[in-house]
């Protein structure tokens, strides 16, 4: 189970080179923990999504396409911005793993893809997160982008994606570390469950590194099926715990 700290340290030479300071952001290391497995590296993936939706929405950040996809894209920078390289690789490959693991018991269920949906398919979310994360530091993650398969073909623009989304999210991000001035992240939960462990934990971590313009909470709790999302009139991001057991479905079927 993730305990009160994940390892995190900035790269402080590719945060200092940013034309906006995350290297105040990121600056200091937090207690250790040195391994995360795959249920928790994907709860984070999900709870790291759902704050992005709560961020463009409390920031007012303006989206040109879909929101959903920049979530993704927060989602991703975010945790590469703030693990250690070993702990932010595991993440990383477990998340993009997970898409597949989505789109394999899609298509065991013989359930179609649903292209009118927000969402994109769950195969080009997996290379998409592959792509931004890669794309930060390719020099150092070719493995990383063969155990993903990711292809050569895209593997050529993914600094670019990088980029592209340092440019846009972290310009953002630079704007919410008055934690002073800013209101904290709530959290709320069953203390008996794992989503609950793993992100009553990033909550405490994250308020003594950011904060949202807007005071946000975090509630773990049943929904009667697996399922995260944001709600912008209530401001509250709920996870829920049935999210546990399907994690782990996923896992099974990718074993």
């Amino acid at each position: 189970m993730v305990g009160a700290g994940k390892s995190r340290s900035a790269r402080a030479l590719r945060l200092t080179a940013l034309p906006f300071c995350l290297c105040a952001l990121f600056a200091k290391p937090l207690a250790a923990q040195d391994e995360m497995n795959f249920v928790e590296a994907n709860i984070l993936g999900v709870f790291y999504h759902e704050l992005g939706h709560a961020v463009i929405h409390t920031e007012a950040v303006p989206i040109f396409g879909q929101e959903e996809d920049a979530a993704d894209v927060f989602s991703i920078f975010i945790i590469d911005a703030l693990f250690e390289e070993d702990l932010a690789q595991s993440i990383a490959l477990d998340a993009t793993l997970g898409f597949w693991g989505e789109a394999l018991i899609r298509d065991a269920e013989v359930e179609e893809i649903a292209w009118w949906d927000v969402h994109g398919p769950d195969e080009q979310r997996s290379y998409n997160t592959a792509c931004v994360f890669y794309g930060a530091d390719p020099s150092a993650r070719g493995a990383f982008a063969r155990a993903v398969d990711l292809p050569e073909e895209r593997a050529e623009y993914c600094a670019d994606e990088y980029d592209q989304a340092r440019e846009s999210w972290g310009m953002i991000i630079d704007g919410m570390t008055d934690t002073e001035a800013r209101p904290a992240l709530t959290f709320s939960g069953d203390e008996g469950s794992a989503i609950s462990a793993v992100i009553e934990s990033e909550v405490a971590l994250l308020n003594a590194e950011l904060r949202l313009a807007k005071p946000v909470q975090v509630v773990v709790e049943s929904c009667d099926e697996a399922n995260a999302f944001y709600d912008p009139e209530a401001y509250r991001i709920t996870v829920c715990t049935e999210f546990e057991d399907h994690l782990r479905r996923i896992e099974s079927v990718l074993e």
